[in-house]
Order: C-alpha cells, then structure tokens, then sequence
C-alpha cells in the first residue's frame, strides 16, 4: 500500500458498498425456506445497501416464477427497506437476457448480471459472445440499467477485458469473482490486474486451489479459510478508481462446498475446446439436510462479520501508513 491508496481507503472504506447474495442461501432457497423476500430482511437487519439475486433463486417462488404483482411487490418493499437490487441470469443468450431485464425493470433494480456458457472453441464462442453483447447493447442500453459481464470460470481476464473493451457499450462491464479465474488457470491477482479498467462489481468469497492435472479446479470455502488472497484482493478494489470509487457494488457470496472443475490448461492451445457446463449449482446433501441449512445460515451472518473485520484491518493500515 502507498500513500495515495491509504487517503483512497480512508476515504471509502467506511462507505464501502456490500450487498447481500442470494447464492450465501443457496441450499435454503433450493428447498424455499428462506425466499426473495427473505433475503431484504436479511439484508436490512445486516445494514447492507442491497440484495444480488438470481432470476431462479427460491425454485417455485423465485422472481422468475413471479407474476407483475408478486415483482412490484418486492420492489416496493426492497424501496421502502432503502436497498438496491441486482438481477443475475446464468446466460447471455437473447431469450434469458430477455426474462432478466424484464424482471429487473418490474423490481426497479439497477443492474443485471450474465455470463456465457457456451460450448466450441474459444474464438467461436467469443463470437456467440459478442453477439449476444451486440443484442444488448442494441436493444437495452437506453432501459436505464447496467450490465455486469461476470469472469466465470471459462474465459481469461484479459479476453473477458477485450470482449468489454470491443462492445462499445457505455453500460457493460466487468464483474469481479474472488475465485472464478483458477478454473481458467489464473491466479486472483494476476486476472485482476487484466480486467482492473472494466471491474465495477464483485462476487467475495473463499476457495481452495485443487490442482487438476495442468489446470486447477476450486472448491468454495468458509471466506478466511481458502487459497485466495483475500485481503489484497479487498485492498486494490477498493482503490480502483481515481475520482470517485471504480467498483460500486461488493456481493458477500459464501459458497462453502461448491466446487467447479478445471477449464483452461497449460498446454491448451491460442483457441481451445470451452466445454458445455450447467449453471452453478451445489448438490443439497443426502443427509443431515436440516443441520446443514442452520449450517449454511450461519455461514453467511459469518461471512459478513469477516468481511467488516478484514475492511477495519485494512482501513487500520491505511491510518498507519498515512500517521
């Protein structure tokens, strides 16, 4: 840390935007004990400035099974608690960008995530890409949201900064997971370095390293007891930005158990094979599932308490770098 950064977190770190994300639930809301409106309670009582939410989260009562009413009623409600709202969809296809605008428009949230899944080589599916950017970008840049492209475990920093950098799309950018990249065979600091221009959102969470052949998977973990490197990570986001604060929302994802395999290897190639995968997803156990829900309800609160004390140690650095 240098002088510049330290005033840079002084000056923000106590203001520091963290949204609450449905996926820290997930194994509550694949069974429907806690639901979309759930989650502003939560984070409400959390005092968090908003919720990060995905089009299927709650099953038969997610926002995408929603009807108008159902939609405007949680947006009211997210509007009277004082929160954000941010969709997610786990595609870029036309159709699905489609659902996620539309339920993001009745909820008045202020922007959407997506990213690709794609299967071919990796210039074709950069193509598929592209095109589907172009559809947004013709069809959605006047709807008054932002559009986040997340890093997700198949595409490298410095292609998904070049897929943004050609887009020519003023409300595209880049959306920042702590742990996605080592799927793509990067390291967190390394990719953060190549898409750093375009980050202005971010998934935090935790990981182990699962070396897999020349590539390495991850497995999701309780944030402090991982592989990545938190506090660095927390550091340069933070400073991002010059005038004002680059990155603008922070989701306190806890994803303890889910894993994703290796994609990207060392010997792969300049257009490897990307292969097909589901959306993310962690299995519900087979057993013991009621002391796992209770599990993973205190792994979230637990998370939020980790994050606000690594934010005071960092902001504690600053005060002494600057005294």
């Amino acid at each position: 840390m240098i002088r510049s950064e330290a005033e840079k977190i002084i000056q923000r770190i106590d203001h520091l935007p963290l949204y609450l994300h449905a996926y820290a639930y997930h194994l509550n809301m694949r069974v429907e004990n806690i639901l979309p409106l759930d989650l502003l309670d939560i984070a409400a009582e959390q005092k968090l400035f908003g919720v990060k939410i995905h089009v299927l989260d709650g099953e038969t009562r997610s926002l995408g099974q929603s009807d108008d009413r159902n939609l405007a009623l949680f947006g009211q409600k997210a509007a009277q608690l004082g929160l954000d709202i941010h969709i997610e969809t786990s595609s870029s296809e036309p159709k699905l960008i489609d659902q996620a605008v539309d339920i993001a428009l009745k909820v008045k949230a202020s922007s959407v995530r997506f990213y690709p899944r794609y299967e071919g080589h990796l210039q074709q599916v950069i193509a598929k890409i592209d095109s589907d950017i172009q559809y947004i970008k013709n069809t959605y840049s006047d709807s008054g949201l932002t559009f986040t492209l997340e890093q997700h475990e198949d595409l490298k920093g410095a292609e998904l900064a070049d897929i943004v950098s050609r887009s020519g799309m003023d409300t595209l950018s880049i959306l920042f997971d702590f742990a996605n990249m080592i799927n793509a065979n990067e390291q967190p600091l390394a990719a953060l370095s190549d898409m750093a221009p375009w980050v202005t959102q971010v998934h935090i969470k935790d990981a182990l390293i699962i070396p897999e052949g020349k590539g390495s998977g991850h497995k999701a973990c309780a944030s402090g007891a991982g592989d990545m490197p938190f506090k660095q990570l927390l550091t340069r986001l933070i400073c991002l930005g010059d005038e004002r604060p680059q990155v603008v929302a922070y989701g306190l994802e806890e994803e303890v158990d889910y894993y994703a395999p290796a994609f990207r290897f060392d010997d792969e190639g300049d257009n490897p094979w990307i292969p097909w995968r589901q959306m993310s997803e962690t299995p519900l156990p087979k057993e013991q599932l009621a002391e796992r829900l209770v599990q993973e309800r205190n792994d979230a609160l637990k998370q939020i308490s980790f994050v606000r004390s690594m934010l005071d140690e960092i902001k504690q650095d600053a005060l002494l770098l600057i005294k």
